[in-house]
């Protein structure tokens, strides 16, 4: 009996994971419906580049006690994509015990920003 219920709720966990995925997919995705699935391709390997980043802080954070720069991130072989995904460059802040990984968009066009905390939810500006 408990193993039923243990698996009925692994299911309904996945389930809801999907779901706000989907949601996040949905808003992240600009020009959904126009065609333009060049930008859509990008703006998905941008948000994969952003949780990327995000498991490679968490990792740094758990062997080396703090958040780390992009370069250190990068040096250390916790991450091994580039600075960048054009047309937009990475950037990671830090604190004690928080930090903000953000892509740019060095060109014109939408979202001009997207970034990811230690909360794990990819954010997009306007």
């Amino acid at each position: 009996m408990g193993r039923a219920f243990g698996f009925i709720g692994t299911v309904v966990t996945l389930a809801i994971g999907m779901y706000i995925y989907s949601l996040q997919v949905k808003t992240l995705t600009p020009g959904a419906g126009s065609g333009n699935s060049g930008e859509v391709t990008t703006i998905t390997g941008v948000k994969n580049d952003l949780i990327g980043i995000a498991n490679a802080e968490r990792g740094y954070m758990a062997s080396q006690g703090k958040y780390a720069s992009l370069d250190e991130l990068i040096s250390g072989d916790y991450l091994t994509i580039k600075g960048e995904r054009p047309p937009y460059i990475y950037d990671v802040e830090t604190s004690g015990t928080s930090f903000r990984a953000t892509a740019t968009r060095t060109t014109k066009g939408a979202p001009a920003q997207l970034w990811i905390t230690e909360n794990m939810q990819v954010q997009a500006s306007d």
